[in-house]
Parts: C-alpha cells; structure tokens; sequence
C-alpha cells in the first residue's frame, strides 16, 4: 500500500445489503484503510460531512434514490465533485455504462467483486485523489503568498503617494520637475487602486467581506462619477455623456465600493473607445415584471462605449480574475482584475453583472441591483 497521507485513506461504503458491504470490507481489510458505511444515498447525502472520504464506492441498485442519483448529486456539488467514485454494479450494459458515466461515476466494479482488482482500483482512486489535494495545497499557498505581498506592499506606497502630495502642494518645485512629479502620483494611485481590488477580491473569497451599507442617492453617486472621469474624457476627445430618470432613487449600498465598480467600468469605456466617440452612462429604475421569473432589479445601470467591442466568445468569462482576453482589435488586451472586482462587489450587493455587444459598434456593460 502508497502510505502518502498523514492519516489512513478513508474509504466511504455505499450500499442497502449488509452481506454486500461486509465482502468489501473484508476485501480491503489488510490494506489498512478506515472504513465508513452507509445504507442509502439520502443517508450519504446527510452523513457525508462526518466521514469525508478520499474514495467512495457506491452501489448502483439502491432503492429509492439509486446509485447513479447519488453519483450524480456528489459530482454537481463543489463540496464533494473532486472525491473519486467507483460504481459498483451488476449491470453490464452499455447504457447502464453510459449512464454512469454521464453522472459523473470515475470507476466501475462488476459483481461479484475479484478483491484484486478492488485493491488496485482503490490505489488508483487514492492517487488521483493524491493529486487533486497537492494541487489545492499548492493554489492555497499561492494565494496565501500573493495576499502576503500586496499586504507588504501597501506600506512603500503609501509612502510614495504620501510623499507626492507633499512635493506637489509644496512651491519650491521647479516647472521641468511638475509634470514627473504629478506622473509619479496618478500611477502610484494607479497601482494602489489595484492593489485595494486585490485585497477586496481576497476578503470576497474567503467570506470575509462586510458591506458598509448607507442610504446612497443614485443620481448623486453618478454625477460625482462623472465629475471624476470629464478631465479624461475631454483630453481624449471622447463625449462623456449622463443618462438620467428626472427623479432619483435612494438605495442601500456599500458607497466606496459601488462607486469604484462604476469607475472601473467608465475607465475601461475611456481606456478602449477612439477618438471622437461616445461614452454613456445610463440609468434605470426597471418597472415590476410580473412575468419574469427573476426578481425585477432596483436599479439598471449601463455603461455603452464605441469601442472595438469584445468578441463573444469571450464574453462568458470577461469577469474570470486575471483572465487576459483579446479585443476585436490587433494588439490589445484586457486584463480582467478590475471587471472579476466589479462581478464580486455587485453579487455581494445581491446584484448581477453582464456585457453584450453595442450595436452598431461597442460594449454594453450592465449592472443591476
């Protein structure tokens, strides 16, 4: 037997006979593994957090939820679609084979069981499951690694804009010196701006994001958004143009956060549209659709460009963090942290985020909430 975990291999026994899960018992008995049994899918479904297996051998005829049911539920399921199952089974058709593969199942057995071939099946499983753990504990100390040095790196910037500031409201500077001092400033923001995504992204995915939610007006959140992207836009030749209802709407949101979800979107609209083109920036307040099946949003919001637009292939995972997509354009690309930051903060707003195609030319980013 490989002996490469720190505790025995945990094998799960799936099955309504009693006779059926004492013969495999009694098959795996010297390799030395620690055995768990249930008696039905629904008790698996329920019990599973007990046991966490690293192999699981399910029967197939079980009554009422049947072998390949329960395979099924497992592999839909993020907690457990990574733990290796092995189908144990008297059928041996080949639709009973299909079947289970399209469940999800990783192996199959016939009965009666050969224990020789139980044992290198289990060996099997347990290496590939070996392989899955590795790989999670190498992502999980990159990730731990990656949080560590933006960390580290707040403090040296911090000092750098800090100090910038400091040379810029001061007089004794002379004028060749202004303008490396001002670029010095606009991208050590550039590059703190993207580390606060990081770390926010971080806190999102380890469930430890809390929102500071306060009442926001939704017109004034947008004017003050425009404010802040107008210089940009007019040294660009771009229109920046504000669609807004005549009544405003006030709406509970985490205000620092929503307002940099729309600053991202506008700098991506400005950053990628040509010269002499429109950016907008719209709102809604969708009236109830009764017939819809999803819940009517609060607020819509779009940001349209006239860009060269984004492929739609590519329009599926845009939001991926660190996806680099191509744009319908040689020798540009996208790097995706800001759009996976405005994904994260609108879903943790209850919202949904989406980007389609500008007709005639361009994107359309929504935001609805």
């Amino acid at each position: 037997m490989e002996r490469w975990l720190d505790k025995k291999p945990q094998i799960l026994i799936v099955d309504d006979e009693a006779s059926a899960r004492e013969t495999l018992a009694a098959l795996l008995f010297r390799e030395g593994y620690d055995l768990a049994f249930t008696t039905s899918g629904p008790e698996t479904l329920t019990r599973l957090n007990e046991f966490k297996p690293d192999v699981i051998l399910l029967d197939v005829m079980m009554p009422g939820m049947d072998g390949f049911e329960v395979c099924q539920r497992l592999k839909t399921d993020e907690c457990w679609r990574h733990i290796p199952i092995v189908l144990v089974t008297a059928l041996d058709s080949k639709e009973d084979l299909a079947r289970g593969l399209d469940a999800g199942a990783d192996d199959f057995l016939s009965k009666p069981v050969n224990g020789l071939e139980l044992r290198a099946r289990m060996r099997s499983m347990l290496r590939i499951k070996k392989q899955h753990d590795d790989l999670e504990a190498t992502l999980q100390l990159r990730e731990d690694l990656a949080d560590m040095i933006v960390h580290d790196m707040k403090t040296p910037l911090t000092s750098i804009l800090g100090l910038s500031y400091l040379l810029l409201e001061g007089n004794g500077i002379a004028p060749n010196y202004l303008n490396d001092i001002i670029t010095i400033r606009n991208q050590a923001q550039r590059l703190n701006s993207f580390i606060n995504d990081m770390l926010i992204i971080a806190k999102v995915e380890q469930g430890k994001l809390i929102l500071n939610r306060s009442m926001v007006d939704i017109h004034q959140l947008v004017l003050e958004v425009e404010k802040s992207h107008n210089v940009i836009a007019q040294s660009k030749r771009i229109k920046l143009v504000i669609n807004l209802p005549e009544q405003s709407q006030q709406m509970s949101l985490d205000l620092n956060l929503f307002q940099r979800v729309l600053d991202n979107l506008i700098s991506n609209a400005l950053k990628f549209s040509p010269v002499e083109s429109t950016v907008t920036l719209q709102v809604e307040y969708p009236k109830m659709e009764t017939k819809s099946q999803l819940p009517t949003p609060h607020v819509r919001i779009k940001v349209l460009d006239e860009g060269r637009g984004i492929a739609e292939e590519y329009r599926h995972h845009i939001f991926n963090k660190f996806e680099i997509v191509a744009l319908k354009e040689k020798g540009v690309s996208q790097i995706g942290l800001g759009l996976a930051f405005c994904k994260m903060v609108v879903e943790a707003h209850g919202g949904r985020i989406s980007v389609a195609a500008n007709e005639p030319m361009g994107s359309l980013f929504t935001v609805e909430i």
